[in-house]
């Protein structure tokens, strides 16, 4: 199949090569984000592969069927952006990679509490200038201390296995409970015992219409006064204006986060020579108790890998049934 690689980094470049080393599919890499001013460059191609931040709504999706394309394929497994029930009446399939490496996403959050509590950040910048004073940066044991996770998918349950391993009393929430991860040791609770309860939350769980905003004012006030809060799921499960009052307040105590809900015009690219058009965003680095990581829960080799194979896998399905490998359908928001 001739398919348009859209958001291409050149790190795709390699691994999709790899996956595809037989040479069965021909790839087109282009650095453009896929949107209603470059769907054009999906000409001449059967299928388009885009990410996290690519625009897949009715009128870029009909706009790409109209050009002969009948597969999308994500390299992610979060698919809020894509708009499904468009794609199915438009007949175009939609693949994307179920799972890489939950393991790279929840230990890229445990470092990222570990960098909030032992302000690692603040330390590294303090040292590098001959600053060995410690005043500053207290941190407090991990053991005893009570983590609550929502969404305990794949990635959560790994979290919570890691975080037990540090002696923390684990609390979960998520609307279909998880046997295995109650014998990790986690216990189900309500969301609001867990915002209440907890010393750090982590979020894991996909975006949807229920989970929009999930953190706003009303759950940051339910929260214990001096928290951490760490989000590696999706920007938009936090509402940033909330989080940044609850920040000037002192009510939120730090926050860690890889996600930014306003993030396709940020992430994925050097931005270091311009200014910050993102007024929201750029206050959020003004604070000291903040860390945040540009999207790179994911980016281990392992995963990259994986998410290339499962890529290719959807190709090679839908080339042979029509259908990719790992499909997604409009059932899903059901």
């Amino acid at each position: 199949m001739r398919v348009a690689v859209f958001s291409t980094q050149p790190y795709d470049q390699r691994f999709l090569d790899a996956a595809n080393a037989a040479g069965r599919h021909v790839f087109t890499y282009l650095p453009a984000r896929l949107e209603a001013s470059t769907v054009a460059t999906a000409d001449g191609h059967d299928a388009v592969c885009a990410f996290v931040n690519d625009r897949l709504d009715a009128d870029v999706l009909a706009a790409l069927r109209s050009r002969g394309i009948r597969l999308v394929v994500l390299r992610c497994a979060g698919f809020n952006h894509v708009d499904l029930a468009a794609a199915a009446s438009l007949g175009l399939a939609v693949g994307r990679v179920p799972e890489y490496s939950p393991h790279a996403v929840a230990e890229h959050t445990v470092a990222l509490v570990l960098a909030l509590n032992r302000k690692i950040h603040r330390a590294y910048a303090r040292v590098r200038e001959g600053n060995f004073a410690l005043d500053g940066l207290l941190g407090f044991d991990l053991h005893g201390r009570t983590v609550g996770v929502v969404g305990t998918g794949k990635i959560g349950l790994c979290f919570v296995r890691i975080m037990r391993g540090f002696g923390c009393e684990v609390l979960a929430h998520d609307p279909a409970p998880d046997p295995v991860c109650e014998a990790a040791g986690a216990r189900y609770v309500p969301l609001a015992e867990l915002l209440a309860r907890s010393d750090i939350i982590s979020l894991h769980c996909p975006l949807t219409p229920q989970t929009h905003h999930l953190i706003d004012a009303a759950a940051l006030s339910r929260m214990k006064r001096g928290a951490m809060l760490v989000n590696t799921s999706r920007g938009a499960v936090v509402d940033t204006r909330a989080v940044i009052a609850a920040l000037k307040s002192g009510a939120l105590g730090s926050l860690g986060i890889d996600v930014y809900e306003e993030e396709a015009d940020l992430f994925f690219r050097d931005l270091s020579a311009e200014v910050l058009r993102d007024d929201v965003f750029a206050r959020l680095l003004t604070f000291p108790n903040v860390v945040v990581t540009g999207h790179q829960a994911f980016f281990t080799h392992d995963a990259l890998a994986a998410i290339a194979a499962a890529t290719v896998a959807n190709l090679d399905a839908f080339e042979t049934t029509g259908q990719p490998r790992h499909p997604v359908s409009v059932d899903r928001l059901a």
